[in-house]
């Protein structure tokens, strides 16, 4: 049997009606970061119905639930994410946030209940040899869920060869997939500056260090670090996304404060960023006599796919997608599965969520018309990966 003759997984209606019905009551129970309380349980106790060995706690909210068929001791993990996000949902349908100012702005909820459509179907039906690993990470939109899960033993504890992720992505058709080997997502961080001037009457401009003028010429400095510094070739972004200072319209501050954020793909490109940053504000402040804090922190870093690895997620991908981009162009959005990548060779893909809101606003709702083509793709790369010898 051919790659392209093998059958795609056939789902009930009633399971997939179930599988909906498990993400909008996810989407209407929302929890932040590390608080996946709710969810976790459920989450548990689904996949201990399914009949799988179930542990919980891991890095605080996460769970891990492992199925066994055959005899092989090879072993895949498939990775999703529970968290929500601090956002006051704008939509009405029956199954929106109840909680106020937290929403599944992301699709976390699909990511969630296909990861468990999958682990019920493969636990009815079989057909492989080998240990899955269905890990359901909190915290990914901030903190390193991922991380902290790493930290905790996650790959010691529930050994994997392999790891894989999914995300939803709007504006790619419903049925269609998308991936690149190498850098997929870029690294993001985070960098806070605070300017020391001298305060003064604002009519006595000559008597003050005027850190806003400073804060000025930062700024601009700052925006020739990619067009002046970066190989044209590679991509970066640097934004400077806040500014405070000043509290009245006579008087020049004693301080302003700047931050934003750097998003990169290659190390050496993050690492000269981060140089360049503090000779820049270095050298505008000694221009202007003034004074400097920096903060620097390296967040997530680039998600990079294994050319293998993406190979094998590309072909399963095909086998039940209407079509898998496999060049898609670099995305500058960032994403904790890059811990896992960093830990264990593997692929992250995105598929097609359809005509819907952008991620992370207050209109979006995750596409349940998705849900059978990312648990068939999860069946699918599973067997795949741990062909039944049978």
């Amino acid at each position: 049997m051919t790659a392209d003759s093998v059958e795609k997984p056939r789902l009930e209606e009633g399971f997939l009606r179930e599988v909906v019905a498990w993400r909008r009551d996810l989407h209407a129970h929302p929890e932040l970061a590390f608080e996946e309380h709710r969810t976790s349980q459920k989450v548990a106790e689904l996949l201990r119905s399914f009949g799988l060995e179930v542990e919980t706690g891991i890095a605080g909210t996460g769970v891990v639930g492992s199925l066994r068929r055959g005899t092989s001791e090879r072993s895949v993990a498939l990775r999703a994410d529970m968290d929500a996000l601090p956002i006051l949902e704008e939509n009405t349908f029956d199954h929106c946030s109840t909680i106020p100012g937290k929403m599944h702005a992301c699709g976390h909820d699909g990511h969630t209940a296909m990861l468990l459509g999958a682990a019920r179907h493969l636990s009815e039906t079989g057909g492989f040899d080998g240990t899955v690993r269905f890990v359901f990470q909190p915290a990914e939109e901030r903190d390193g869920g991922a991380r902290a899960m790493l930290n905790d033993g996650l790959f010691e504890r529930f050994p994997a060869e392999r790891v894989f992720g999914l995300h939803n992505m709007p504006t790619l058709d419903v049925g269609k997939f998308a991936i690149r080997s190498g850098p997929l997502m870029a690294a993001v961080d985070t960098f806070g500056v605070k300017l020391i001037g001298t305060g003064g009457h604002a009519a006595f401009p000559h008597q003050a260090v005027d850190p806003i003028v400073l804060a000025a010429q930062v700024v601009s400095a700052l925006q020739t670090l990619v067009s002046r510094n970066v190989d044209p070739i590679e991509s970066a972004v640097v934004s400077v996304t806040q500014i405070h200072g000043g509290d009245a319209d006579n008087v020049i501050p004693q301080e302003v404060e700047l931050g934003g954020t750097v998003r990169t793909f290659l190390p050496a490109i993050q690492d000269l960023i981060e140089r360049r940053i503090e000779e820049v504000v270095a050298g505008c402040c000694q221009a202007f006599g003034a004074g400097f804090e920096l903060d620097y922190e390296r967040g997530y870093p680039a998600t990079v796919n294994a050319p293998q690895e993406t190979e094998v997620a590309a072909a399963s991908a095909q086998k039940v997608g209407d079509e898998v981009i496999r060049s898609i162009p670099p995305v500058m959005g960032s994403e904790d599965f890059s811990f896992l990548l960093q830990a264990r060779p593997g692929a992250f893909i995105l598929a097609g969520n359809g005509d819907t809101s952008h991620l992370h606003t207050p209109n979006y709702d995750f596409n349940d018309e998705l849900i059978p083509w990312g648990v068939s793709y999860w069946a699918t790369l599973v067997r795949d990966q741990l062909p039944a010898t049978g």
